[in-house]
């Protein structure tokens, strides 16, 4: 029974190259390093980020999935821009600590979704990729998950809402895909991200309570 279940989930995998599982595999660990230390608020989330994307954007190119590829190659970019904006100090004080998103930042995440679908439609469309109903799927995650990844560059919880919705949708996506390592890696980052807004939202509280006593 057991043999039964794991051919049905890794069968796909059987006319792989060994070099591809080997890439996957570890471009899943890496990922799930980064999402542990984005839970914990640790700088590491974009470095250990940067090795999983890199990967995956190989990966990607190599499977002509296009969305996905871009979506990860706009993740290792964010993550240099976020590192960069995670560590800057004022008076050894973080100065860009974990807050909640303004209205104007609001603003500049649906304008960041709406260029993001247009443009990943519009690439589609020229590379004629509109050739299942998971493509038109596609262009929606990408667009949830660039503006996850712009939040969590600015240190902004609500990040973590945009990932959970983002990581849903991607459980089955990726099995129907046929990459199941993938599919198991983003169960696991649901959960993650789940616990990692709870996380945050208590760091926040505190924060904010230590602030009004300072008041």
């Amino acid at each position: 029974m057991i043999a039964k279940i794991l051919e049905y989930f890794f069968l796909q995998y059987r006319d792989y190259p060994t070099a591809a599982i080997f890439l996957e595999v570890t471009a899943v660990i890496f990922g799930l390093f980064s999402v542990w230390y984005a839970k914990k608020d640790n700088v590491l989330v974009f470095p250990t980020g940067m090795v999983s994307t890199l990967i995956y954007v190989y990966l990607l190119w190599k499977w002509s999935l296009l969305g996905d590829m871009m979506i990860n190659g706009y993740y290792f970019i964010m993550s240099i821009y976020g590192w960069y904006h995670w560590t800057r100090k004022k008076d050894n004080v973080d100065a860009f600590p974990i807050s909640r998103i303004t209205i104007h930042e609001k603003k500049i995440a649906f304008v960041i979704f709406v260029i993001t679908v247009s443009f990943v439609i519009l690439i589609y469309q020229f590379f004629n990729k509109f050739t299942n109903w998971f493509s038109y799927i596609d262009t929606l995650l990408t667009g949830i998950f660039f503006v996850g990844m712009w939040l969590m560059a600015k240190r902004k919880i609500e990040n973590w809402l945009f990932w959970i919705v983002g990581d849903i949708i991607s459980i089955p996506l990726y099995f129907i895909k046929g990459f199941t390592f993938t599919s198991l890696q983003y169960i696991i980052f649901t959960i993650i991200a789940i616990y990692g807004y709870i996380e945050w939202k208590k760091n926040l509280n505190s924060s904010t309570k230590l602030e009004a006593q300072r008041i």
